[in-house]
């Protein structure tokens, strides 16, 4: 691939009229790379410990007072009776420990060197040159 490089910068000094009866000497090619980051997702597994709400039935004590006010509101002593019974409810009594595992997906950086342009350069005539060029 060099050699064919070579060659077309050698028929390119030679072939210029001005430059007919120079000789071209030296000429090297090189390749030049840049550095680009990349992001790979990555899937991980990950657990953790996480506090579960434990709920279970819990019975309070009716107020009677409150409840016979509204009873005579509302129509006399059967309101009162019902308000002075226990009443059950759901409630949280305390937390559990639990482990949760779940995949987690993460981009991971990764450099990688890539082509970027290739020069040529040679001397003509005791003068050096560089040319840029993209294969």
């Amino acid at each position: 691939m060099k050699s064919i490089h070579l060659v077309t910068a050698a028929l390119i000094a030679v072939s210029t009229p001005a430059f007919s009866n120079e000789v071209v000497k030296d000429v090297k090619v090189f390749d030049h790379t840049k550095v680009i980051t990349k992001y790979i997702p990555t899937t991980t597994y990950v657990c953790n410990d996480i506090k579960k709400p434990v709920y279970a039935n819990v019975q309070k004590q009716g107020d009677a007072a409150g409840s016979a006010l509204l009873g005579m509101i509302l129509g006399g002593l059967i309101g009162a009776d019902k308000g002075s019974q226990n009443r059950t409810s759901k409630e949280i009594v305390g937390y559990e420990i639990v482990e949760q595992c779940k995949d987690v997906v993460r981009n991971q950086e990764q450099n990688v060197e890539v082509y970027s342009h290739s020069t040529i350069r040679f001397f003509l005539n005791g003068e050096r040159y560089v040319l840029d060029f993209v294969r």
